[in-house]
C-alpha cells in the first residue's frame, strides 16, 4: 500500500526542453560535445559542492566570448512552462490528506532562481509537500544511490510503501534496486494528473 509519493520536479510538474537545450549550448558554445570537465562542473554545481559565483567564473572564463548574462540564459533555456491544471492536482493531493507528500529533484540555484521569478505560484507549490528536497541544498544528487536512503531515513520511511516518479530511467533504474515502487513518465504522452489511472494498481 502506497503510504508517500515522492515527485521529481522537471518533465513531471515544470515542462523541460532537454535536447533543444542541449543543442542550442553545444551551438552557442560552438562545441560539438561537452568535456569531461564541464560535465563534471555541472554535477559538482548541482550537487552545491560550488557556488553560482564559482559555477559561472568557470564558463565564462572558458567561453570569453559570452557574457555572464547570455551564459545564464542559455544555462536556463530548458526552463519552460508550468500548467496550473498540475497545481490544481497537487492541491487536491494535499487536501486530501492520504499521502504524505515529497519533492526529490536535481535543480540547481541559477534554476530555482529562474523558476522563483518566472513562476508566480513557486511558493504555493512548494507548501504543498511535506519535505522539498532540491539536490544543490541537501548536497546529493539523482541517480545516486545515497539521496534515495537519505530521503528515505529522514522521513522514516519503508521503501515497498514509497512511489517514485520522474521521468529519467537512470533515477528511476536506481529506485527500483532499492525496492521503491516506480512510475518512468514519459513527459511527451503522460501527464501527472493522470497518475492514479496509469498506476492505479498501486492505490
Amino acid at each position: 500500500m502506497i503510504k508517500t509519493i515522492i515527485f521529481d520536479f522537471g518533465n513531471v510538474f515544470i515542462n523541460l526542453n532537454l535536447e533543444g537545450h542541449t543543442q542550442h549550448a553545444l551551438k552557442a558554445y560552438e562545441i560539438e560535445t561537452f568535456s569531461e570537465e564541464m560535465i563534471a562542473f555541472n554535477s559538482f554545481y548541482e550537487q552545491g559542492l560550488i557556488s553560482t559565483a564559482e559555477f559561472l567564473e568557470f564558463y565564462t572564463e572558458n567561453f570569453p566570448k559570452l557574457s555572464t548574462k547570455e551564459f545564464i540564459d542559455i544555462w536556463n533555456f530548458m526552463l519552460k512552462d508550468f500548467p496550473i491544471h498540475r497545481l490544481d492536482f497537487l492541491k487536491q493531493l494535499k487536501s486530501d490528506s492520504k499521502y504524505n507528500l515529497i519533492l526529490l529533484s536535481n535543480t540547481n540555484e541559477l534554476h530555482i532562481n529562474w523558476i522563483k521569478k518566472h513562476i508566480s505560484f513557486y511558493e504555493t507549490f512548494k507548501s504543498y509537500f511535506d519535505v522539498f528536497y532540491l539536490s544543490h541544498e541537501i548536497g546529493l544528487r539523482k541517480p545516486n544511490q545515497d539521496i534515495f536512503e537519505f530521503a528515505l531515513n529522514e522521513n522514516k520511511l519503508s521503501a515497498e510503501e514509497c512511489l517514485f516518479i520522474d521521468d529519467n530511467i537512470d533515477n528511476i533504474n536506481t529506485a527500483k534496486e532499492l525496492d521503491l515502487n516506480v512510475w518512468n513518465i514519459n513527459p511527451k504522452t503522460d501527464d501527472i494528473t493522470n497518475l492514479f489511472t496509469i498506476k492505479k494498481n498501486l492505490f
